[in-house]
């Protein structure tokens, strides 16, 4: 059932391609209200219930770009803008809120594999309807949830989504939360939200999404 991670296959292939178009084309094709919502500017009823397809692709951690440096050009522009955080202030910030173990995730037909080195685990994941969060900042966002019901899988038994959309639409990166106690436990996560685009991408053109968007 689960995605095997390499660059071949008709199934796969054709999420890559998808995926692709996902990244450079879903921020440019935003509405007024989308434009909004990603903003944290939002009337709750209009939030839609989502399936776990709009998620579906190969997904890379920027973890490994924080660390190396890649994201600086990022950080800066953040820092340009925000003058209340330093380069090193947003680093160590996105330094924990990026943190993750997880190098990669492939999702198809409601599977998730998670690949830790040359480690996998994955599960079918069941859809838990979503939650509305309001942020000390006022600005409020939402998480979609789904859970793992197979007792042998080694994947997290619960998993939330957020990539800054309301409505159903294919995902171009997102926010991943994941625990094993309980949604409610999960929603309460605030500091850790690791973080992926697209597969495909290089560093660079993860690099020129996050600043561009």
């Amino acid at each position: 059932m689960a995605l095997n991670i390499k660059k071949s296959g008709l199934a796969l292939g054709a999420l890559l391609m998808c995926g692709q178009v996902f990244a450079h084309s879903a921020h440019s094709q935003l509405s007024e209200a989308e434009q909004k919502a990603a903003e944290g500017v939002f009337d709750n009823q209009d939030v839609k219930e989502r399936s776990l397809t709009d998620w579906d692709g190969v997904w890379q951690s920027v973890y490994p770009l924080l660390d190396s440096g890649e994201l600086d050009p990022v950080l800066q522009k953040k820092a340009e803008k925000d003058k209340s955080k330093t380069v090193e202030q947003l680093k160590a910030y996105y330094r924990k809120g990026y943190a993750t173990d997880i190098d990669t995730l492939a999702i198809e037909n409601d599977v998730i594999e998670f690949r830790r080195g040359d480690q996998t685990s994955s599960c079918h994941y069941y859809y838990n309807g979503h939650q509305i969060l309001t942020y000390a900042s006022g600005k409020k966002g939402v998480r979609y949830l789904f859970e793992c019901r197979d007792a042998n899988s080694k994947a997290p038994k619960y998993v939330q989504f957020s990539d800054h959309t309301i409505t159903p639409r294919k995902s171009a990166h997102f926010h991943i939360f994941m625990g094993d106690t309980s949604q409610e436990a999960l929603l309460k996560e605030m500091d850790n939200w690791p973080t992926f685009y697209p597969w495909q991408l290089t560093n660079a053109q993860v690099v020129d999404e996050m600043l561009h968007h």
